[in-house]
């Protein structure tokens, strides 16, 4: 339960230290006085967006700590967060006019989720704008699951449908993009049949491009070649050289000499035999065949027109252009077979969702009679003695995080009166009292520690405040409950009493909170009563309240 609260520097709270006790709590004062302050205050103690503008001028900086009693069923999420245990908890949260917010468990920083998990699981504030949320259909199942002792199985079954959900954005965005790659797989492939008949890893096409350089200019080698062949010919080179050779061999006694140069003179010989007969073979070689000049031409054009189409500059350009090319042609196979896959469990995990949804449904439609019958007879408490209710629980055919559950809360308070959308049907004052029921039986069926309300009596008064007031008696029994209320009935029922004031404090406002006892709790009941002026009828009225 909430033990303290500590606020600094707040709004127009210079520093206020509230201490809480077991059972029921109300919290007076007149409008504008600053109880809003208060519902703020703890507001940042769970979680909330933080609003900068409410730092006061005391110093840059506004905290707000708050103390509570926990049961060993916390530890596992002290554990699970790396956090010591204590029975005695401090929450603390810091906002500063940099911008800067910082929260603290026991001392030690935290983030700010971590807080907020925390922390809703301590107190639960309900206000007016959670009334506004009864007409929600979301809400409305919300609630229906928690008085039904199905939240825990929703909770599961709204985590399994975050899964399907994330798998459906998953195979949406695979879908597309093997919607973008079929759309130029077909381009794809003609291209890579292009560069496969290149056989780019087999065939040399610097060699080819030279192979037809020397078959194109096959004249120019045939004349150099006859040039060569003509070296053996009658009169030529080489029978001159050979009838010098003669003389040589005829003189060479004369002379040493000679007979080293008769040896370089049969090598030179054997040469020029040597050139004309290869320049012979080359010379047959170096005619061009037609059809083989076709075909290298038309193989050089081919592969000229890949690089120009491609714009690459080499062969092993071309080459890892066309690795690319076959890995996206291969990816389409993945992505189909992994679009393939996602699709078979998208279909698997719908079924089995739609099995529990309809099951949840069903737990939902049995539940439905106890619940309207306990919320009849509370609100007939409330004076609602005609009150008819009814959740409408309908099959959807669309799975949501709810299941396949389609709610409609109707309602009437009149006799003879068919029930209809409670957004169209109820008035403020039914709505309050609607919530309160509604209210009492989830504190029954939670396990919340502390409970406050924000002005629950709206639209009320006589009677039905007076009963009001029994009601929340009899929560305060069973679990810690605040109420802040303008209505002097449900004041009057509280065991305890805290009144917030503003007072004018050198030339500045400043709220005050401050425990009622006795004589000054039967003097506020009575200003709720009559208003400022209070009369000895009014006090007497307020202590009759109080007593009975």
């Amino acid at each position: 339960m909430l033990q303290l609260l500590r606020i600094s520097n707040f709004a127009l709270i210079d520093e206020v230290q509230i201490n809480f006790n077991e059972g029921y709590t109300v919290i007076t004062g007149e409008t504008g006085s600053g109880k809003s302050i208060l519902l703020n205050a703890l507001n940042l103690i769970l979680g909330e967006r933080a609003d900068f503008s409410v730092i006061g001028t005391k110093n840059s900086k506004a905290s707000v700590e708050a103390e509570f009693t926990i049961s060993e069923k916390f530890r596992l999420f002290f554990e699970e967060h790396d956090l010591d245990f204590e029975t005695n908890l401090i929450v603390r949260r810091e906002i500063s006019k940099e911008g800067k917010s910082r929260c603290f468990i026991n001392d030690t920083p935290v983030q700010l989720s971590v807080l907020r998990n925390l922390t809703v699981l301590l107190i639960q504030i309900h206000s007016q704008y959670n009334t506004l949320e009864l007409k929600s259909k979301s809400y409305q199942l919300e609630l229906l699951d928690i008085l039904a002792g199905l939240e825990k199985e929703r909770t599961a079954f709204s985590a399994d449908f975050k899964e399907l959900s994330n798998l459906n954005r998953l195979l949406a965005k695979k879908q597309e993009e093997l919607s973008n790659i079929l759309q130029a797989q077909d381009y794809n492939l003609f291209v890579l049949s292009e560069l496969k008949s290149l056989r780019l890893d087999a065939i040399d096409y610097s060699f080819i491009e030279s192979e037809l350089s020397r078959m194109e200019n096959s004249e120019n080698l045939k004349a150099v070649f006859s040039q060569l062949i003509s070296l053996t010919d009658e009169n030529g080179i080489f029978e001159q050289l050979q009838a010098i050779k003669g003389v040589i061999d005829k003189n060479i006694y004369l002379d040493t000499n000679l007979n080293a140069i008769k040896n370089r003179l049969d090598v030179v010989l054997l040469e020029l035999k040597d050139l004309s007969n290869d320049s012979l073979r080359y010379f047959d070689n170096a005619v061009a065949d037609p059809k083989q000049l076709v075909e290298l031409i038309t193989s050089l054009d081919a592969f000229n027109s890949a690089l120009s189409k491609h714009r690459v500059q080499d062969q092993e350009q071309l080459k890892l252009f066309e690795e690319d090319l076959r890995t996206k042609v291969e990816t389409v196979a993945a992505l189909n077979s992994e679009v393939e896959q996602v699709t078979k469990h998208v279909a698997q995990l719908e079924k089995l969702l739609r099995e529990k949804a309809t099951i949840l449904h069903e737990k939902r439609t049995k539940a439905e009679g106890t619940i309207l019958t306990d919320l009849q007879g509370i609100l007939l408490d409330l004076k609602l003695p005609h009150t008819t209710l009814d959740f409408n629980l309908s099959l959807n055919n669309e799975l949501n995080s709810f299941g396949l559950t389609n709610s409609s809360f109707l309602f009437s308070a009149n006799f003879g009166i068919d029930p209809i959308a409670i957004e169209k049907a109820a008035s403020g004052g039914e709505l309050s009292r609607l919530m309160l029921a509604l209210q009492k039986l989830v504190s029954e069926k939670r396990d919340l520690p502390t409970i406050l309300f924000d002005e629950i009596d709206t639209g009320v008064s006589g009677e039905v405040a007076q009963k009001i007031g029994v009601l929340l008696k009899q929560m305060g029994a069973k679990v810690q409950l605040i109420a802040i209320s303008h209505l002097p009935q449900v004041a009057a029922k509280a065991e305890h009493h805290l009144f917030v004031s503003k007072e004018l404090e050198n030339k500045k406002m400043k709220t005050n909170v401050e425990y009622l006892y006795e004589q000054d709790r039967i003097n506020e009941i009575a200003r709720l009563m009559s208003g400022e002026k209070i009369t000895d009828a009014a006090k007497l009225n307020a202590q009759n309240l109080i007593s009975n």
